[in-house]
């Protein structure tokens, strides 16, 4: 049930070269230290690590230090360190400082790489500099060959990711831009796929026919904490609705692709987003839980949601008049995200099993912290008179092994050159669309105790449709 091996994924792009060598500027940021130096050392201790590494950044370091960052951030995480392991990776590294708005960075830059055909650059900054770091590189004669891997936020509208889009493209070409979101290198978003398109019994429930609504939650037991500064200009909807959530909307609700090459399986992503509906500000609640204005960082009358509920509705066959509810929040009782398919109520018959009011049936896939499948039926129990509910539950850990995390498989894609994880740029504008008039026209943000599931108007909006459901792990 996993990719515990981590080849490329089928379809990846043949003309595609591998990298020769890989560039990461911001290496000395804090998402190298949690995310970018554990990755790199699974993908060495895996054997698919197989170029040398650049480290580009404003600080003055040495080498070493470089090393000694990327030993401290890998035993940061709780990995067990593997001596041999981390001396291959660390004879990888070099680095090159300076300033990124200085010409003279990436001529030092070129000639760290002197003699590589096909590089990777990595751009762990803020996403006000990519324009002029793939500026700065393309000046210095480094883009032609090379692929350029950037982090969200891929603007803060639909008109700024244009914009940002447009900036790019007049340095590189589309095809050359690999866009990170994590939630693609999740094994659960492939499982979806996996599950719809590759079980003859499963795929045709994935419809009208048999569905009442889908929702997807995105439970976190956590708040914002030491992250006031970054979190209050963007709030729940642009921090993990827009990007995350939506591409678990493309996995439930796409159809099938034809073949498995990248562009085909983009492009049935894109048919999706465009059949949505634009969201409706009046299908859309906010929530804040209580405290969040304390956090340093935070406006003392920030509104600034941290709990999200919305309703999105899809024109076409298959998805007509079943809405996909989606709630996203801090400071909720359990860390938990997954996808939900809640099916029609069966008729009621007149025989025993159906004297009370059965729970509808339910198809969950977990996705995170940990990846599963649940299927809620009703069947007869010698504990019970009558029919009552039974789950028939899989951790996938337990059927295939533990799998690769996310940035191990996106950065090992881009190195192959396979784009099939990574957004592409009318995917992007799309779902900026979808959430366009949400952004603005907010509604008003409502208190919610933390621990709990978030205001009391976020039930309203599933009104018709029974209500919210799990998560699975919810007591």
């Amino acid at each position: 049930m996993t990719s515990a091996t981590m080849p490329a994924a089928t379809g990846a792009s043949t003309d595609s070269q591998v990298a020769d060598v890989f560039v990461i500027f911001g290496i000395t940021g804090d998402l190298a230290k949690v995310m970018t130096f554990h990755s790199l050392y699974r993908l060495e201790k895996r054997g698919l690590l197989d170029c040398p590494i650049v480290g580009v950044a404003v600080d003055d370091w040495t080498v070493d230090q470089l090393r000694e960052r990327a030993r401290e951030s890998i035993v940061g995480t709780g990995e067990s360190l593997d001596p041999a392991v981390f001396d291959r990776l660390a004879a990888r590294f070099s680095y090159v400082d300076g300033d990124f708005g200085d010409a003279a960075t990436y001529e030092r830059v070129a000639q760290a790489i002197s003699g590589f055909e096909h590089p990777v650059f990595y751009l762990e900054i803020p996403p006000f500099l990519f324009g002029r770091t793939v500026g700065g590189l393309a000046a210095a004669g480094l883009t032609a060959n090379a692929r350029v891997v950037v982090e969200k936020p891929f603007g803060h509208d639909q008109e700024s990711a244009h914009a940002l889009a447009e900036e790019l493209h007049g340095y590189i070409d589309e095809s050359q831009l690999y866009r990170i979101d994590h939630y693609l290198g999740k094994m659960g978003l492939e499982e979806i796929l996996h599950l719809r398109f590759a079980n003859a019994i499963l795929e045709p429930l994935w419809s009208r026919t048999y569905l009442e609504s889908v929702e997807i939650t995105m439970a976190e037991d956590f708040g914002v904490e030491d992250r006031g500064h970054f979190y209050d200009p963007v709030g729940a909807l642009r921090d993990v609705v827009v990007n995350h959530l939506m591409q678990v909307v493309a996995a439930c609700a796409m159809e099938a692709p034809s073949r498995g090459d990248p562009r085909t399986i983009k492009d049935s992503q894109v048919a999706l987003f465009r059949s949505i509906v634009t969201a409706d500000p009046a299908h859309y609640v906010r929530g804040q839980y209580d405290g969040y204005r304390d956090i340093d960082g935070v406006a003392a009358d920030s509104t600034t949601e941290t709990f999200t509920a919305l309703r999105l509705d899809i024109e076409n066959w298959r998805w007509a008049g079943v809405p996909f509810f989606i709630r996203a929040g801090k400071r909720l009782p359990v860390t938990q995200t997954e996808l939900r398919l809640v099916f029609k109520n069966a008729p009621k018959l007149g025989f025993k099993a159906f004297e009370h009011r059965p729970e509808p049936n339910q198809l969950v896939v977990k996705l995170d912290p940990s990846t599963g499948f649940r299927l809620i039926v009703e069947a007869h129990r010698a504990d019970a008179e009558g029919a009552s509910r039974i789950d028939l539950d899989v951790e996938f850990a337990e059927q295939g092994g533990e799998g690769p995390t996310p940035y191990e498989v996106l950065l090992h894609a881009a190195m192959v050159g396979d784009s099939t994880r990574f957004t592409r740029q009318d995917g992007v504008e799309e779902t900026w669309r979808i959430m366009q008039p949400l952004l603005d026209a907010p509604p008003p943000v409502h208190p919610y105790t933390p621990g709990t599931w978030g205001p009391k108007e976020a039930d309203e909006l599933v009104a018709g449709h029974g209500k919210w459901h799990g998560p699975w792990i919810a007591a």
